[in-house]
């Protein structure tokens, strides 16, 4: 059964701001305060959280509305109570849990905030800063990658590439490109305490976030602000990392060549990249159809900074991975067969 474009834009609308309820849930920290199934009235969440209880209540009665919390018992607007059902948890109030999409809100937020310089962009031809989209989209970034990166990529990514581990567990090194808030650089460090792990990131802003979560885990790695020309002063590496980096860069080949000098003559890559369609299809699926969101307002523009780019977009399809591997120079490039939920996996090897 087709749905009308008009009900399509309208349900769209709907779930923006219902996006806009969850961000509010997030930064303010009513999901937090709702953990553990304990029912509580609007009084009793604004005192918990500091906010106005006016807002409090309006607040919980969309999150009902919306079927994001129960409404647990009768009462007037005063003392009716509401709770977070334990199935809703993860998605809302759990950052390390596999369901936990609650930073999506935050990545469109940031989205918002500068979509006037997007329409300048498109307008020039020229791009919008990563930084420019702020707070919001750094921490929605490294927020939505977290639970993947904190255990598949230590549980089943690393193990599936031959002889990583066991390197890193005998005291092998490893760089993450792109490394963000850190989360992944954190994970490896703490999986395989022998290893000398590196993050290098460009924006200074994710390199401050990373050291603090490292120190907060208490895990031995450590986080640089600069590129990957760096990175072969500092090599051999025996792997090298670029999860959900490489479409986002403007010079892919560049940098791939650059990770190729720091690597090891034995070393791997693993690239973590977007799960889309072999081709251009359209219509497309739902997985598509976000990654073109992302595409269009964040990672086009942030590519289009630096010229000349190869403005790749957010839709990076595995025959450009190879094509992209094999001028850097990489002769064998495998899909690894593991379950990386919305990414592809790939091992490059010189």
């Amino acid at each position: 059964m087709t749905t009308s474009f008009d009900a399509r834009v309208l349900q769209a609308s709907i779930g923006a701001l219902e996006l806009f309820g969850l961000y509010l849930g997030d930064r303010l920290g009513l999901y937090a305060a709702l953990r553990g199934g304990a029912a509580v009235t609007a009084g009793e969440l604004a005192a918990r959280c500091r906010i106005h209880p006016r807002y409090a209540r309006e607040w919980l009665e969309q999150q009902a509305v919306a079927g994001v919390l129960e409404v647990a018992g009768a009462g007037d607007a005063e003392t009716r109570r509401f709770r977070l059902p334990a199935e809703h948890e993860g998605v809302v109030a759990d950052p390390t849990d596999a369901a936990h999409l609650l930073p999506l809100a935050r990545m469109v937020a940031g989205i918002g905030r500068v979509l006037e310089d997007v329409v300048a962009a498109y307008r020039s031809g020229g791009g919008v800063p990563f930084a420019r989209y702020g707070a919001d989209m750094r921490h929605g970034q490294g927020g939505i990658n977290r639970p993947a990166f904190s255990t598949s990529l230590v549980d089943a990514w690393i193990p599936a590439s031959e002889g990583v581990a066991a390197r890193l567990a005998a005291g092998g090194r490893i760089a993450d490109i792109g490394c963000g808030q850190g989360w992944s650089a954190i994970a490896v460090a703490q999986r395989f305490p022998a290893a000398e792990v590196w993050g290098l990131d460009v924006d200074a802003a994710s390199i401050e976030d990373a050291r603090a979560h490292a120190q907060a885990a208490g895990a031995k790695a450590r986080f640089e602000c600069a590129d990957a020309e760096a990175l072969a002063e500092h090599g051999p590496f025996d792997a090298v990392m670029l999860l959900e980096v490489l479409h986002d860069l403007a010079r892919p080949a560049e940098v791939l060549r650059a990770v190729r000098r720091a690597l090891a003559d034995d070393g791997a890559v693993l690239v973590a990249d977007e799960l889309v369609e072999p081709a251009f299809t359209a219509p497309g699926s739902d997985l598509e159809r976000m990654m073109y969101g992302w595409s269009i307002t964040h990672c086009l523009p942030t590519q289009m900074v630096e010229q000349p780019s190869a403005a790749l977009g957010t839709v990076l399809r595995e025959d450009t991975v190879r094509e992209l591997a094999a001028e850097a120079g990489f002769r064998r490039t495998r899909v690894l067969d593991v379950d990386g939920g919305f990414f592809r996996l790939y091992e490059l090897r010189p």
